[in-house]
C-alpha cells in the first residue's frame, strides 16, 4: 500500500487525504483523537525529556459525546503509537483494560506513559474553545508541565494543532495542472481543457503521486470499503452500548436473497439501503471502515458504489477509479468552503456531504457531463440542507445507521433527476455548500453532534 500523502491544504484536497482508513465509531471522535494523539507521542519523545505522567481534557462536543465515540479508548491507542488505519480494532479493548488496571499505558516500543490518576477530563462549560472538537494532552514532569498541545479534529479524521491552523487565506495552491476551490471553478477547467471531472482529478493527483500509487490506493480504499459491506452482511448480535441496537444487516440480505429465489423482481434498490446499513453496523461495532468523508456517514459511497457495479450498465472505462476521483472533487469542495464536521454544520456536513458526493459520482460513472454531476451533486445537499447530528446516547448508531441507507437512495435519485436533465438548473452547488456552511453557523449547539437536543434526549425520555 502506498504512503498516505501529507497534504491537507484548504485549496486542494487529495483522495489520499479524503478517503482514509480507520477504525469506527467516529472520524471525528475516534480517528482524529488517536492522530492527535500518537502525534503528541511523537512529539515528546523527540523532546527527550523524563515524562512523570500524561493527562487529556477534551472540550465541547468531544466532552459530551466522548465516551459514547471511543474517544477515550482511542486516545489510549494513539499514546500507544497506534494508528487508525493499522491498528487492529480488537485490541482496543484490552488497551482500555490494562490501563484501567495499571494507570499505564504500554507502547508499541515496549516502553511505558503513566497515566494521571485522573488522567481524562470531560469539559463542557468552557465556551471559549475555537472549535468545538477541542481536546488538549500534557505531559507532566517533576516539575511542572513539561509539554502541551492543543488540538482540534476538524472532521474526517483530520486534525489542526493550536499555532498551525490551516488557512484558506493566502494559502498557494499545490503544484497540480487544474486548481480549483470553487464548482464553477472546476467546471471551467473542464470546459476550457475538455476533460471530464474524473479526467481533472486524475490529473491533479498524477502530480503529487505516481499513477500505481493512486490505482493502488483507491484500490484498497474500495477493497476496504467492499469488505466493510461484506462484514457487515455477516455478523448479527447487538451494537455496543446500552440501547441494545440490534444488527439488521445479516438478516436483510438473507430475506433479500430468499426473494430472490422465490420470483423475479427488482430488489437493487433495498440492496442499496442494504449495504450501507451493513456498513454503519461495522462502524458502529468499532470495525474497519473508510473514513468517506466521516465515518457517521461512511455508508453512503461504499453502498452507492456496490449498488453501480452490481445493477447499473456503466459507460466509463474504470467506474471504481473514476467514481472515488469524482467523490473526492466534490468531498474537497465541502471541506475548503463549507464543512464536513457533525459538531460544526450538524449532519448536513456529514451525511448530507457524502450523499452529495456519491450522487455526483454516481452520475458521472452513469455518463454524466460535468454540469450534469455538478447538478447532482447540488440536488443531493440541496434536500439534506438542516439535517441534524443529535445520536442517542452519544452514539453513532439512531439515528445515524438509517440516515446512510436513506443517504444513499437520495443520491440515487439526485443522479437520476440530474441525468434527465442537460445540466442546467438555477441553484448551483457553490450556492448550496454556502448556505449549508451559513445553516451550520446558525444551527443550535445542542444539534451537532452533542446528544443534548431532538431524538437524543427525546428517545431516552421515552
Amino acid at each position: 500500500m502506498p504512503k498516505k500523502s501529507p497534504l491537507e491544504s484548504a485549496c486542494y484536497v487529495s483522495a489520499f487525504d479524503m478517503f482514509s482508513v480507520g477504525i469506527g465509531p467516529s472520524s471525528s471522535h475516534t480517528v482524529g483523537p488517536m492522530r492527535a494523539a500518537k502525534d503528541f507521542v511523537d512529539s515528546l519523545l523527540a523532546k527527550g525529556e523524563s515524562v512523570k505522567e500524561v493527562r487529556c481534557v477534551l472540550y465541547g462536543s468531544l466532552a459530551a459525546t466522548g465516551v459514547g465515540h471511543g474517544t477515550p479508548t482511542a486516545i489510549l491507542a494513539g499514546l500507544a503509537g497506534y494508528e487508525p488505519q493499522d491498528v487492529d480494532p480488537d485490541i482496543l479493548p484490552i488497551l482500555a483494560s490494562s490501563a484501567d488496571d495499571t494507570n499505564t499505558i504500554s507502547t508499541k516500543e515496549d516502553g511505558t506513559f503513566h497515566l494521571a490518576k485522573q488522567w481524562i477530563t470531560f469539559d463542557i462549560s468552557d465556551r471559549t474553545i475555537k472549535h468545538p472538537n477541542t481536546m488538549i494532552l500534557f505531559a507532566e514532569g517533576d516539575s511542572g508541565t513539561i509539554h502541551e498541545v492543543t488540538y482540534y479534529s476538524i472532521g474526517g479524521g483530520f486534525i489542526e494543532r493550536a499555532g498551525q491552523p490551516q488557512q484558506v487565506e493566502n494559502m498557494d495552491y499545490p503544484d497540480v495542472p487544474f486548481p480549483y476551490t470553487t464548482s464553477d471553478e472546476l467546471l471551467e477547467q473542464c470546459a476550457k481543457n475538455d476533460l471530464s471531472i474524473a479526467e481533472v482529478a486524475l490529473a491533479n493527483e498524477s502530480a503529487l503521486h505516481s499513477d500505481l500509487e493512486i490505482r493502488s490506493y483507491l484500490s484498497y480504499i474500495w477493497e476496504t470499503m467492499n469488505a466493510s459491506i461484506e462484514g457487515g452482511l455477516k455478523f448479527g448480535g447487538v451494537l455496543p452500548g446500552r440501547l441494545q441496537v440490534k444488527r439488521r444487516a445479516a438478516d436483510l440480505a438473507k430475506r433479500l436473497r430468499q426473494k430472490q429465489e422465490e420470483k423475479h423482481c427488482d430488489l437493487s434498490f433495498d440492496w442499496l439501503q442494504t449495504y450501507a446499513i451493513a456498513v454503519n453496523e461495522e462502524n458502529a461495532a468499532g470495525r474497519r471502515i473508510v473514513t468517506a468523508p466521516t465515518n457517521g456517514a461512511a455508508g453512503v459511497l461504499p453502498a452507492v458504489l456496490r449498488y453501480a457495479l452490481e445493477f447499473e450498465e456503466l459507460p466509463v472505462p474504470e467506474p471504481v477509479l473514476e467514481f472515488l476521483l469524482v467523490a473526492a472533487a466534490i468531498g474537497g469542495l465541502y471541506k475548503t468552503n463549507g464543512s464536513i464536521s457533525g459538531a460544526e454544520a450538524g449532519c448536513q456536513g456529514e451525511v448530507g456531504s457524502a450523499t452529495s458526493m456519491a450522487a455526483g459520482a454516481l452520475c458521472h460513472i452513469l455518463g454524466g457531463t460535468p454540469a450534469q454531476v455538478e447538478n447532482a451533486a447540488e440536488i443531493a445537499m440541496e434536500h439534506s440542507l438542516g439535517l441534524t447530528c443529535d445520536p442517542v446516547d452519544g452514539l453513532v448508531q439512531l439515528p445515524c445507521i438509517e440516515r446512510n441507507a436513506i443517504g444513499a437512495t437520495k443520491a440515487l435519485s439526485a443522479a437520476r433527476l440530474a441525468l434527465i436533465g442537460d445540466g442546467t438548473h438555477v441553484i448551483s452547488l457553490d450556492t448550496v455548500i454556502e448556505t449549508m456552511r451559513q445553516t451550520g453557523l446558525d444551527m443550535s449547539t445542542k444539534y451537532k453532534e452533542t446528544s443534548q437536543g431532538g431524538l437524543a434526549v427525546n428517545v431516552v425520555e421515552c
